[in-house]
């Protein structure tokens, strides 16, 4: 799955609680993922189906049920994308702090 789907998956508010209730509470059968929404279970379905494109959830049959876990593979992945913005709005951040530190230096003196 390339970056952009998974990207385009946490898009939406739905589907990044849906990731967060399969962190926080671990898998859990899809019936159980849609009573925590205020939408129909084919919705919350159709969320599903997105992660599970997107290699965001696993997802396992027992019975007549579907659970899903979290993957977190991807967010790796999005992780590693992330890391040279975050290593520049760091240096931004401590350049800004120098030069306020900088001011104040100025204004007692």
């Amino acid at each position: 799955m390339t970056t952009d789907h998974v990207f385009t998956a946490l898009a939406s508010p739905a589907r990044r609680e849906l990731l967060r209730l399969l962190l926080d509470e671990g898998a859990q059968p899809a019936g159980r993922l849609a009573e925590r929404f205020d939408m129909s279970r084919p919705s919350v379905s159709e969320h599903l189906r997105v992660l599970k494109d997107a290699g965001l959830v696993a997802e396992s049959r027992k019975g007549r049920e579907r659970h899903y876990r979290l993957e977190a593979g991807p967010l790796m992945e999005i992780r590693d994308w992330l890391t040279p913005y975050e290593r520049f709005w760091r240096e931004r951040l401590a350049a800004l702090t120098t030069l306020l530190d900088e001011m104040e230096d100025d204004d007692v003196s």
